[in-house]
């Protein structure tokens, strides 16, 4: 044992000796060019070809690198090794590829493998800015008949489930503008946020469940549609009006599209804007993937349907003041028509992409019929009075019933009521809170304030149509006809007011 660990050591010593006669004699560049050639010669008769995607990019931050992290997050997990990470502002844990380990991954018949590779840093004796201890990286091997591809389809849809993932993750917020525009947040933005944490869904809100069926389809084509809209030149963007009674549900609406959609909310507040630069700037802030809201539209600022009386463009009756009241509080600055209308629908409105325009009101008869078209508000919805199918809804968000629970006799007797009450979402809501310790309670005093409202509803004749839910929805389609057709009449007498003006 003694003559082995001997031999070993002579044999060591040679090679040392070797490796220094080899560094003395052949220079670094010597050596570096036959390493190179050697890479280069190995390369010609490999199948692969490697991408080093590093973690910094000179001084910067390599996106990429980001992306491929949470990208790999959404793979197959093959590797037997994984760090769990939980960022800022996530509601889940997620895994990531352990230091120098490798996971494989498949993209459209594609095999490729990813390895991480994590190497310390030189010391630096002096540096600007601080490094990382630690230079981090990805290593790509691809086949070399798959490299156009890959480095193609491949890499787009890395950023493209990169984003996705992060947007799901992240919490979503909710935005109100500053008063007057003065203020600024952290980042120097003129909105002030909230995390969102409303809890509206689509499957608890009280609703016919064919027109619920019909909004998410619309949402899920407006978002998957992106090469559709910049295939046919238009703006990435779709107006929403929400119009009906109160207490119908428009904000659970709008809260339960911002989590369908994982969109954040801004909530503007016209009664705080003053001018129509400062409603533009306030757009040029905002991000792409929201919804901008503006709620109860017909009262926030003082705006008029221009069919109700004749007028010039010109009077300051068509000015929009920012206190609301119609006069000059707002010290000269106002909000026009016309700005408005390019918020939504102008050269200004397409700052950004992948946004939707909500507007609520109580009273769409008075609304400009200009902000109700197609192509500022492309979807109109009308809120309606409870229906069967939204008390149904209700019942079960509140007291846990499912289909089946409740009596024949019940049943039927709701749905015989329920149309004639007139009864808002809001109502019924209130009525089962009250009273959500005792299910049959709640049931049973729902439905005599039911009944209580129907029987007042004719004796006082205050029912909208014939009974039945087809007679409100023909009169909501009425009313929302006679608001767009009310003024188009009379727009070319408008023009031609402006155009004589001008002549004068």
């Amino acid at each position: 044992m003694k003559e082995y660990w001997t031999s070993l050591a002579s044999l060591l010593g040679v090679i040392a000796f070797c490796q220094t006669l080899m560094n003395s004699v052949f220079p670094p560049e010597l050596r570096f060019a036959v390493t190179k050639h050697f890479n280069t010669l190995f390369q010609l008769f490999s199948s692969y070809c490697y991408f080093d995607i590093t973690e910094i990019d000179g001084v910067n931050t390599n996106e990429l690198y980001d992306a491929v992290q949470l990208y790999l997050t959404s793979s197959t997990v093959t590797s037997n090794r994984l760090s769990l990470t939980r960022a800022t502002n996530s509601s889940s844990t997620t895994f990531s590829l352990s230091s120098n380990d490798s996971i494989a991954d498949t993209f459209d018949s594609a095999t490729v493998l990813w390895e991480h590779v994590v190497a310390q840093r030189q010391t630096q004796t002096f540096a600007w800015r601080p490094m990382p201890d630690e230079k981090r990286g990805f290593t790509l091997r691809v086949e070399k008949k798959d490299k156009s591809f890959i480095l193609g389809s491949y890499l787009d849809h890395i950023m493209e489930t990169a984003n996705e993932i992060r947007r799901k993750n992240q919490d979503r917020f909710l935005y109100t503008n500053s008063r007057g525009g003065g203020g600024m947040d952290s980042r120097g933005l003129p909105w002030e946020s909230v995390p969102f944490k409303h809890p509206s869904t689509f499957e608890t809100l009280a609703m016919d469940p064919a027109k619920k069926r019909e909004i998410m389809e619309d949402l899920k084509d407006f978002a998957e549609c992106e090469s559709f809209y910049r295939k046919t030149g238009r703006a990435w963007k779709r107006g929403y009006l929400l119009y009906g009674p109160p207490g119908t549900g428009k904000s659970s609406m709008i809260a339960a599209m911002a989590n369908y959609l994982g969109y954040d909310i801004y909530d503007l507040e016209l009664a705080e804007v003053r001018s129509n630069s400062e409603l533009r700037k306030l757009l040029m802030k905002t991000s792409s993937k929201s919804i901008i809201v503006i709620e109860d539209i017909d009262c926030s600022i003082n705006l008029k349907n221009r069919s109700k009386k004749k007028q010039s463009y010109y009077e300051p009756e068509m000015m929009l003041t920012g206190s609301g009241l119609g006069g000059d509080e707002g010290n000269g600055n106002t909000i026009t028509l016309s700005g408005l209308l390019n918020f939504t629908d102008g050269l200004w409105s397409c700052c950004g992409s992948e946004r939707i325009f909500v507007f609520t009101t109580n009273h769409i008869e008075k609304l400009d019929p200009a902000l109700l078209r197609s192509g500022r508000m492309d979807m109109h919805v009308y809120m309606s009075y409870c229906t069967f199918a939204s008390v149904k809804i209700l019942l079960k968000n509140y007291l846990g019933y499912e289909e089946g629970d409740l009596s024949d006799d019940v049943l039927k007797e709701l749905e015989r009521v329920v149309d004639k009450a007139e009864i808002t979402p809001a109502d019924v809501s209130e009525c089962l809170i009250k009273n959500k310790r005792d299910k049959e309670r709640a049931v049973s005093e729902l439905l005599e304030d039911m009944k209580r409202r129907a029987e007042r509803n004719e004796k006082h004749g205050k029912l909208r149509g014939q009974i039945g839910r087809l007679a409100v929805a023909d009169d909501a389609e009425e009313q929302e006809k006679r608001a767009l057709d009310s003024s188009y009449g009379e727009e070319e007498e408008i023009e031609d007011s402006i155009c004589k003006s001008s002549e004068d």
